[in-house]
């Protein structure tokens, strides 16, 4: 997940040559039956849980029983080494969403969609429109969990994280990758993989910022509260409005903002 380069420091004491340690990024294919589905930019690890959770998020499975096998297959270095960066998945079933290929990037996983309606995508597990109850003390501790298992955002200072809980704080999951939405599949897929999904009763947390495309995959997800230590975007607090979903920006310490479904959250006098 690191990799050494060498780099020059400039501060005001002068000029100094060291080695610094980076966020690996590098290229995963996934590919269904043998076709390819989508190259995503991802941070090496829990390669098959990025999978079951992007497929997911594509609707293009419901289940970990929609999948027969994830297995790396042919891709190779100058030197003839497996560089681990194809995976292909057999399906139980064929789908015909294999004619909507697409490229994600570590910076947005929606680049490539062919039309505006590819964005929008309907869940298989609705979030139910009662429970669960979280109080606000415990949401906002969970920012500072999340963090502390960010190992090699320690080391790098280049990943995102997203981490499930429980409505407790129990930490359930947490994955880090330089793609904010590869680490939110990451979680999605260790749920899928874990029975977990619809995951009506946790909490996602993320390290970053709010986007549409990541209230989306809570939402597919089942997942019913979102909280995030940056802004959301005016389309994730529409369809987390739309969705019932409690989306909770900039939390941070004892503060919050709650965009939507606040009934979820307990608040102490």
């Amino acid at each position: 997940m690191t990799a050494r380069r060498r780099t020059v420091r400039i501060s005001p004491a002068g000029s100094t040559e060291r080695p610094d340690t980076l966020a690996v990024e590098e290229p995963l294919e996934l590919r269904i039956d043998g076709q390819s589905l989508t190259v995503t930019m991802r941070t090496p690890g829990s390669d098959i849980d990025l999978a079951h959770g992007f497929l997911l998020s594509e609707n293009i499975i419901g289940s970990p029983e929609d999948i027969v096998s994830a297995r790396y297959c042919a891709g190779t270095d100058a030197d003839g080494r497996n560089t681990y960066n194809v995976l292909d998945i057999q399906l139980r079933r064929p789908t015909p969403i294999l004619a909507r290929n697409f490229l994600t990037t570590s910076a947005c996983g929606l680049c490539g969609k062919t039309a505006l309606d590819e964005v929008r995508t309907r869940t298989r597990f609705p979030i139910p429109a009662s429970g669960p109850l979280l109080d606000s003390e415990v949401l906002s501790a969970l920012p500072d969990r999340l963090r502390s298992r960010q190992s090699v955002f320690d080391a790098t200072g280049g990943l995102h994280a997203a981490g499930l809980f429980t409505t407790d704080g129990e930490m359930l999951a947490v994955r880090e990758d330089v793609g904010r939405h590869n680490a939110v599949d990451k979680v999605i897929g260790w749920a899928l993989r874990e029975n977990r999904v619809p995951a009506h009763d946790l909490v996602l947390i993320v390290s970053g910022r709010a986007s549409f495309e990541l209230v989306q995959k809570a939402v597919m997800a089942g997942i019913p509260i979102l909280g995030a230590v940056s802004a959301p975007s005016s389309l994730a607090v529409d369809l987390a409005a739309e969705s019932g979903l409690t989306l909770a920006g900039f939390v941070r310490g004892d503060t919050m903002n709650i965009y939507s479904a606040a009934h979820r959250l307990k608040v102490r006098p």
